[in-house]
């Protein structure tokens, strides 16, 4: 058998499909491997490019593998699909992500340490428990709104509801309304304390992390969003410029563009939301404040003030945001002026 130079692994919960080829290409291993062999597999084998689909457990097995001498390169999942030829079946995937990790052109996604997973772990639970407490919000409102209470949007005027229905008149709301609107109240008050923990702990890791004290130095980044990029992004050399990190979160115009004329669309989306949510939340904080006179001065932002609509200036202003990011990630300093007019 000639010597296995690419491997694709396409992973599951139990069984793995393996699909070998040497350096010309040709097929020499193609077979299924149990879980728990995996690790003696590649133990086994002498050091090649091991190449993987960038999906659930991924990372896990991308490092564990590595530890075996292998180079192990992930691959975004829609990067694969073109490569699979006619039905879908494991052993048919297996082969794409071998044959997508041959392209020499072809884009790879950065192998993440356990530390920046458990960050980001610990970033989606707080996104996780705040929308599930605005879904309790949003569904007491309706409840007590038939019932003629109603208080301001905001999770800080759960209080004032509260107020509301315990002086309302017994005849107008029943007690039994009164019982459930007091199980739904103790459950946000809970979901507040959690969010509070969770977020009490993201800003402890802020603080003690270098790069991401960096990245809150920039106006619109505070420490939530520094700590998720920092957590999202293990090198930043692995984009190529700030555009396209920017495009990597999704900043960028959707290009369909034909016959040597350019079409633009609205932005791709695509990427990471929770981080493209919050440089874009960010943006709008930079708008206010410029409108009011306390934001830094910069042509270019008044003048797109002046022609383009406040959303689309928030946008534009987070691909810049993003760009700032990089940058100081890249060269390893500090916000400053000249950063922000280079970018």
């Amino acid at each position: 058998m000639s010597a296995i130079a690419v491997i694709g692994l396409d992973i599951a919960k139990n069984v793995f499909q393996v699909h070998g080829a040497d350096a010309n290409g040709t097929p020499v291993l193609k077979r299924q491997i149990r879980r728990g062999q995996i690790l003696a597999f590649f133990a086994g084998l002498p050091p090649c490019l091991v190449a993987i689909e960038a999906c659930f457990t991924a990372h896990f097995w991308a490092r564990e593998i590595g530890k075996h001498g292998h180079e192990v390169k992930m691959i975004p999942p829609q990067y694969v699909k073109p490569f699979v030829k006619r039905n879908k079946t494991d052993s048919a995937d297996a082969e794409a992500i071998c044959e997508a990790a041959s392209r020499p052109t072809m884009r790879f996604v950065a192998i993440k340490s356990i530390h920046q997973q458990s960050v980001l772990a610990l970033h989606r639970a707080r996104d996780l428990l705040v929308r599930q407490r605005t879904k309790l919000i949003q569904a007491l409102r309706g409840y007590l709104g038939e019932f003629g209470l109603v208080a301001p949007k905001g999770a800080w005027n759960v209080t004032r509801l509260e107020a509301l229905l315990s002086d309302a008149d017994t005849a107008l709301v029943p007690d039994l309304l009164k019982e459930v609107a007091t199980v739904m109240i103790a459950q946000i008050r809970d979901f507040d304390d959690r969010i509070d923990h969770l977020h009490d702990r993201l800003i402890a890791w802020h603080r003690a992390n270098e790069v991401s004290r960096r990245l809150g130095t920039i106006p619109g980044i505070g420490p939530v969003t520094a700590s998720l990029i920092s957590a999202s992004v293990s090198d930043a050399g692995q984009f190529r410029s700030g555009r396209h990190f920017a495009a990597w979160i999704g900043l960028v115009p959707r290009e369909f563009s034909t016959g040597g004329r350019q079409q633009l669309g609205g932005i791709s989306k695509r990427g990471n939301p929770q981080l493209r949510r919050l440089l874009i939340v960010g943006a709008h904080a930079v708008l206010r404040w410029t409108r009011r006179g306390h934001g830094m001065p910069s042509a270019w932002l008044t003048a797109l003030m002046g022609r383009r609509h406040p959303n689309v200036v928030a946008v534009a202003i987070a691909n810049k945001l993003a760009r700032i990011a990089w940058a100081i990630m890249t060269n390893g300093t500090s916000f400053s002026s000249q950063i922000a007019r280079a970018n």
